[in-house]
């Protein structure tokens, strides 16, 4: 090894085996971090679903509490009465978040409650896109 008073080195030798085990290492971490990415994502959806979910029940509850002392003959505070042609029309809204509230609107006619609407309404506003020309169906254009 030596050659006129030198070490002579020779790299490992590198084979496609081993070019072929680097790549599939190199694959596996990045499915691993894609794996966990996705996970990481699913955890904070699935949290913002059940927050979600409970907020609109809580209110859901508290729109019933409201309808239970409609019944009972009280009228709360943020409770709309009027009257239509067929009898007493009742309205409230209760908040479900910052953006959205649960709209409630029911009728008294003789003894009995209708529930006309009981919906979840969007309170956020909203401004319409209307930079893009859109063909109005016409035969011309725009």
């Amino acid at each position: 090894m030596h050659e006129r008073g030198k070490l002579r080195f020779s790299p490992p030798m590198v084979g496609g085996s081993s070019l072929l085990i680097i790549f599939a290492v190199l694959c596996l971490t990045v499915l691993a971090m894609l794996s966990l990415s996705t996970a990481q994502n699913n955890d904070r959806l699935s949290r913002a679903s059940a927050d979600s979910v409970t907020a609109y029940y809580a209110a859901d509850a508290q729109a019933e509490e409201i309808l239970t002392r409609l019944r009972r003959g009280e009228t709360p505070g943020g409770v709309t009465v009027g009257a239509d042609g067929t009898g007493t029309l009742c309205e409230y809204a209760v908040p479900i978040s910052d953006t959205q509230e649960l709209s409630v609107c029911v009728r008294l006619e003789g003894g009995n409650w209708e529930v006309l609407r009981w919906k979840a309404v969007s309170t956020a506003d909203w401004t319409p896109d209307d930079r893009m020309e859109v063909w109005d169906g016409e035969t011309g254009m725009f």
